[in-house]
């Protein structure tokens, strides 16, 4: 059977407009054909007419305040009904109860119903983005981008055109660029075409929405000055390619300096098709003036981004500098071929969806192991660094790890054994590497709440790759949450079975 998880590259710019700061968002299913083969989809909109995928892309400015109410029209039984929605990126600070992750932060929002997300970009600017967070639904198609703008932006002079943007999901048959693409043996739609002007620098956004591959992604016969690394600024770097994986962001400058003429813009699978014959795993660099016809522009890469070489631009030094950390974790996965199941430090994570961590804390619990899922809930302290080693290898690596809450200072990473405290990049999502990788992240626990880390191959969260980290416990217990949010787990738990079924496909 053919399936299709997605891939999208956005140009933001005006004729590309956003929604938000305040939006509603429409959740529905609706069948979409971006690779030419005809799929149900999970999909968001800001109205039931325009919903589509990828999803609106929200914008705002820093120091904004969002309001963005999810309303679930759910309605195809052969697919999960409920939803939740994850802010990718944002600290949450104060709202925790706004991260979204189901059975951690939240319980699910039921179809019929909604719920307002309302939280603020106080500090923070740059690419982010947004996805289901319920089980494996963002992989049929609930995500989009979401960037905030930064007035002072330090990287301004540096382009022309305001933040066009890109962004990658990808498909066991399919890469799809801005919702386009081609899949062996299918018909020859049209490709994304993104159109520059000759001689004007862009910035593109490229945002790993991937349920799966990681991507090298790259431009024939351009370079790409890389500026911001998942909302954080960074030190000018020039590469001509770069790997991103799932749940990553990079924002890159492309200067368009050269023959007016086509070039193919590439995203290399690290599964499904891994050629880019007939335009697959493709997208279109067209300067205005040029044929209206595929490039014929062949790729030469010789300067690849390495993770090392990325630096922050501002406050470089990892939490704690080169001394040792107040807590330090070895975190250990593990595949079980019997179960089919993954764990960490011999837990496999299920969650809550009923009775969502944060709740059980403020209704009470007052350390990990009285909280749910038994095993795999970790209580960190105020106020102190973390130093967190994830060793490579384990089966599906590499293993993108995502920590919400925060984000965190990479002093060791995959494919290198060279220790960092100095000017580590600062990311919230990190590659694990491979066998004989041993990556290693530095956070200090200043924002209370239940984060969970998880690994971002969606397929991996769903059986069981994840920890939560139960953040100052007494402040999660003092929060003080809107009625809509106490009013979602006994709203799922008293629901009908039936709503919550999802049957076999016939």
């Amino acid at each position: 059977m053919r399936f299709s998880t997605f891939v999208y590259l956005a140009l933001v710019s005006s004729a590309y407009a956003g929604v938000g700061p305040n939006t509603n968002l429409y959740i529905l299913n609706k069948d979409i054909f971006p690779d030419g083969f005809t799929r149900p989809g999970v999909l968001a909109g800001s109205s039931t007419r325009n919903a589509g995928f990828p999803g609106p892309l929200i914008t705002g400015n820093k120091g904004d305040t969002f309001n963005l109410n999810v309303i679930d029209q759910l309605n195809v039984t052969t697919m999960a009904r409920a939803t939740s929605i994850h802010w990718h990126g944002f600290f949450q600070k104060n709202t925790q109860f706004m991260d979204g992750p189901s059975g951690v932060t939240q319980c699910p929002i039921l179809p019929g119903n909604s719920f307002l997300y309302k939280f603020s970009a106080a500090g923070q600017a740059g690419t982010f983005w947004y996805h289901s967070h319920l089980s494996t639904q963002y992989c049929d198609g609930l995500r989009g981008a979401f960037v905030v703008y930064d007035p002072n932006d330090p990287h301004k002079s540096r382009y022309h055109v305001p933040a066009p943007s890109a962004g990658l999901v990808p498909t066991p048959d399919a890469t799809l660029i801005n919702g386009r693409g081609r899949y062996i043996a299918g018909p020859t739609v049209p490709l994304t075409v993104i159109s520059v002007i000759p001689n004007k620098r862009y910035r593109f956004r490229i945002v790993a929405i991937s349920c799966d591959p990681n991507y090298i992604f790259s431009i024939d016969n351009h370079s790409l000055t890389i500026i911001e690394v998942d909302g954080v600024n960074v030190q000018p770097l020039v590469v001509d390619s770069l790997q991103i994986f799932a749940g990553q962001r990079y924002s890159v400058v492309l200067n368009a300096n050269q023959a007016v003429n086509n070039y193919w813009i590439r995203a290399l699978s690290s599964a499904g098709p891994t050629v880019f014959d007939g335009g697959l795993n493709s997208a279109i660099l067209r300067y205005f003036g040029a044929a209206n016809v595929d490039p014929v522009t062949t790729s030469v890469l010789t300067n690849p981004m390495l993770e090392i070489n990325l630096h922050p631009l501002s406050n470089p030094t990892a939490p704690g500098s080169s001394a040792p950390a107040d807590v330090a974790l070895n975190l250990a996965i593990a595949f079980d071929f019997t179960t089919a199941r993954f764990s960490v430090n011999g837990a496999s994570f299920t969650p809550p969806n009923n009775l969502a961590v944060m709740l059980q804390i403020m209704s009470g619990a007052t350390s990990a192991s009285s909280l749910l899922p038994a095993g795999s809930i970790y209580e960190l302290p105020p106020n102190k660094v973390i130093e967190l080693s994830i060793p490579g290898g384990a089966v599906g690596a590499p293993h993108p790890f995502h920590l919400h809450g925060h984000i965190f200072s990479v002093v060791r990473s995959a494919g290198s054994a060279v220790y960092n405290y100095n000017n580590p990049v600062q990311r919230d999502v990190v590659s694990t590497g491979i066998a004989g990788d041993n990556v290693t992240i530095r956070f200090k626990t200043d924002n209370a709440g239940p984060w969970i880390l998880h690994c971002h191959i969606d397929w991996h969260l769903e059986i069981g790759l994840a920890v939560v980290f139960a953040e100052n416990i007494p402040s999660i217990a003092t929060v003080d949450a809107p009625v809509a949010w106490d009013n979602l787990c006994p709203l799922y738990e008293a629901a009908d079975p039936l709503l919550l079924q999802i049957d076999p496909v016939v």
